[in-house]
């Protein structure tokens, strides 16, 4: 069961390479970076690693749409640029979809550098995502490729495209809540603070589904940054 990994990116040369080298499993059949108008390095290390390097409109969903497109695995796993993946996550993707009722899935999150603090957030993310089945982009969703073309990839939102495609998955059929964590930046939590940023993400949660429109929000959020 191939897997081809779908990178979005936007000047993550940081992170990129030790994402792209954990991302290298037996299953993987390649690894696409579908990059936003980097200026920095980014689309260099990629190629240099080995991944195909697509440009892309900026925009999440624009550009894990445009990933997807051209790739050619049965299993499309989308990840972050600040994320890795964990031993043999794809060995557990492959084990998790050999059941025909699994349509897709996600892994349990570890949120680095840590404190106290940060660690119990990653903790309850991932325990709120096990008992809600739903799931955000940074815990490395998984999904077949004929599911995801049935439901058409990701929906053409400038925030919470992540969220309700994860609501639109559950739908389809059981989603598979791997214990093994891949491990995400807590730079947005440290910059921001978490209490902050917990309040802001769950504000803007339950706006969202009060109906608010994604782009109203995501006027708010950037006005909050």
């Amino acid at each position: 069961m191939p897997i081809s990994v779908v990178i979005p990116t936007l000047n993550e040369a940081e992170h990129l390479e030790a994402t792209i080298r954990s991302a290298a499993g037996r299953s993987v059949d390649e690894i696409v970076v579908v990059d936003g108008g980097s200026e920095d390095a980014t689309t260099d290390i990629a190629a240099a690693l080995g991944a195909r390097v697509v440009d892309s409109e900026r925009g999440r969903a624009a550009q894990l749409n445009a990933g997807a497109a051209v790739a050619t695995g049965e299993v499309l796993l989308f990840l972050h640029a600040d994320t890795t993946l964990p031993p043999d996550f794809d060995r557990l993707i492959v084990e998790a979809l050999a059941e025909p009722r699994v349509v897709g899935g996600r892994f349990d999150i570890d949120l680095q550098p840590s404190s106290p603090l940060i660690w119990l957030t990653a903790r309850l993310i991932s325990l709120r995502s096990r008992l809600s089945r739903i799931a955000t982009g940074d815990q490395g969703l998984f999904v077949r490729r004929g599911v995801f073309e049935a439901m058409g990839g990701f929906p053409a939102l400038p925030i919470m495209e992540d969220l309700t495609f994860s609501i639109d998955l559950k739908r389809r059929g059981r989603i598979a809540c791997l214990r093994a964590r891949v491990v995400s930046s807590s730079r947005r939590w440290r910059q921001d603070g978490v209490v902050r940023t917990i309040l802001l993400m769950w504000t803007m949660r339950f706006l969202y589904f009060c109906g608010v429109p994604p782009a109203r929000l995501h006027a708010w959020y950037r006005d909050t940054r």
